[in-house]
């Protein structure tokens, strides 16, 4: 991905140097464990449920940037100024509509947002209510090491997803869908997460398109380093990775080729109208 030297958003929130916070109380044990995997998927905010019934207390601490931080920071920079033109282009073509950008809010170990709080364990995430994304940068760390899912256009991916979810807030379709969820069972509330999730992919294969022809930014390769992001971070190979045997009723985000095949479908017909995961006949 061509990105060094290239302009960056404006809209970035930095607050890694301000030390953060940590959690006493709430979740623990395997629950936490269970709560914090979740995070890695890459979806909707899970944060709440780690500070369910225990209190946030400021650490203090100072922290050093690395030189690594800070080529992350421009990185995440870049990547969000160029989701801002996309957005604001295909808003406007698409859509007949004005495209308000979203906040990147950038930490390291912890903070908070008005959904709860998050640390770096507990992955990247939208948050509707202030209309902002929050990514502790060493998750970049985390998603190829750990998760196996390397390169730059991978961590673009990362946080053209996230934006997908602000994208879904601009279109009501974020509080549609979580309205619907909160009157469902479990297993229908979370086929409707999938849907949230998949959509996501959905756009952020718009994104890369428009990338590719609108700023000329795609590289060999890079298209190959998003979906092998997309299939690492299925439900199914997360659970399998986990040794689990994995269980389609409690997928809240999809399968690996959902995932692919969403992000294709973005890519491929750069129309935000092929991404209506929730009138789709199968996903």
């Amino acid at each position: 991905m061509k990105w060094r030297g290239r302009q960056g958003s404006r809209n970035i929130e930095d607050r890694r140097r301000s030390g953060g916070v940590r959690a006493a109380g709430g979740i623990g044990g395997f629950g936490l464990l269970a709560v914090l995997a979740i995070g890695y998927f890459l979806g909707v905010d899970v944060t709440p449920f780690l500070n369910t019934g225990g209190s946030q207390i400021t650490s203090g601490r100072s922290v050093e940037l690395t030189p690594q931080d800070e080529q992350a920071a421009q990185f995440v920079s870049v990547t969000l100024a160029d989701t801002e033109t996309i957005w604001a282009e295909i808003f406007e073509q698409q859509l007949n509509a004005t495209y308000r950008p979203a906040t990147m809010v950038l930490f390291k170990g912890a903070t908070q947002s008005p959904c709860g709080g998050a640390n770096g364990a507990s992955g990247p995430f939208y948050c509707p209510t202030d209309r902002k994304a929050y990514l502790d940068t060493d998750f970049f760390t985390t998603l190829s090491r750990r998760l196996g899912a390397s390169g730059d256009f991978a961590a673009a991916y990362v946080v053209a997803h996230e934006i997908a979810h602000h994208v879904q807030n601009e279109l009501g379709i974020l509080a549609e869908a979580n309205k619907a969820r909160a009157r469902m069972g479990q297993a229908e509330s979370n086929r409707v997460s999938v849907m949230i999730e998949l959509q996501a992919d959905c756009f952020s294969g718009i994104w890369a398109r428009y990338a590719q022809d609108r700023l000329g930014t795609l590289e060999r390769g890079d298209l190959g380093e998003a979906l092998n992001a997309a299939r690492q971070i299925g439900d199914d190979t997360l659970q399998r990775n986990a040794g689990q045997r994995p269980n389609p009723h409690s997928f809240t985000h999809g399968t690996s080729a959902q995932r692919q095949n969403w992000f294709q479908r973005g890519f491929e017909t750069a129309d935000i109208q092929q991404c209506d995961t929730f009138g789709a006949a199968s996903l």
